[in-house]
């Protein structure tokens, strides 16, 4: 059986929701941060650099988010969280589900660093400034209906919710009421629901 090592508050409620959604048999191995907020030395049974989440599936070990869905979806999703193979849409769903921890990702989580450490810098704190609202601004323009892809939910949305919910915790969603709307919708979504009652919130509470 498929089992997923998942921190506490961290991207592997990803993972649970679209195990949720496929409703696949899992085992869920639950790791609770230290009181420094890190991942603790356990999770480097599951993988040599402590990353979570990583799934263990036979003698594969995964520990990247996208690379996780993409596996998982391959085998058992049957086409339903992705557009077509070969298509435009599905070339665009693919460049949404990088997005989320390359372009979008890294100025998301320097205002998040910033923050914790009580600022940046002022140039680096204004570049990251312009760098998240333009980052928010290209995703809302992006949106091509209730999500990413229209009237249902794919991989890329799966992906999005954690970089969202964090961002707006910390304050980097104001100003941009039609982020919040779609991560509302996202987070009204019963798979996600889910994988929160059995991996816990996505992020602390303030």
């Amino acid at each position: 059986m498929l089992t997923l090592h998942h921190l506490d508050y961290s991207r592997g409620t990803r993972i649970i929701w679209l195990l949720e959604e496929l409703n696949l048999p899992y085992d869920l191995v639950r790791y609770p941060r230290t009181p420094e907020f890190s991942a603790p030395e356990t999770l480097k049974s599951a993988h040599p650099l402590g990353k979570s989440p990583a799934i263990v599936d036979g003698d594969l070990v995964l520990a990247e988010s996208a690379t996780i869905l993409r596996y998982l979806h391959d085998r058992h999703g049957q086409g339903r969280f992705t557009p077509p193979a070969g298509t435009t849409a599905h070339a665009l769903h693919e460049e949404w589900l990088d997005y989320v921890e390359s372009t979008a990702g890294f100025p998301i989580m320097m205002a998040l660093i910033g923050g914790m450490l009580g600022g940046l810098p002022d140039k680096v704190d204004g570049f990251a400034k312009d760098r998240v609202a333009r980052t928010l601004d290209y995703l809302l323009s992006g949106i091509a209906g209730p999500y990413l892809m229209g009237d249902r939910i794919t991989l890329a949305d799966m992906q999005m919710t954690y970089m969202l919910d964090m961002a707006h915790q910390a304050g980097l969603l104001d100003g941009h009421p039609g982020i919040v709307a779609y991560l509302d919708r996202l987070k009204a979504c019963p798979g996600l629901q889910r994988a929160i009652e059995k991996g816990g919130p996505m992020v602390p509470p303030r």
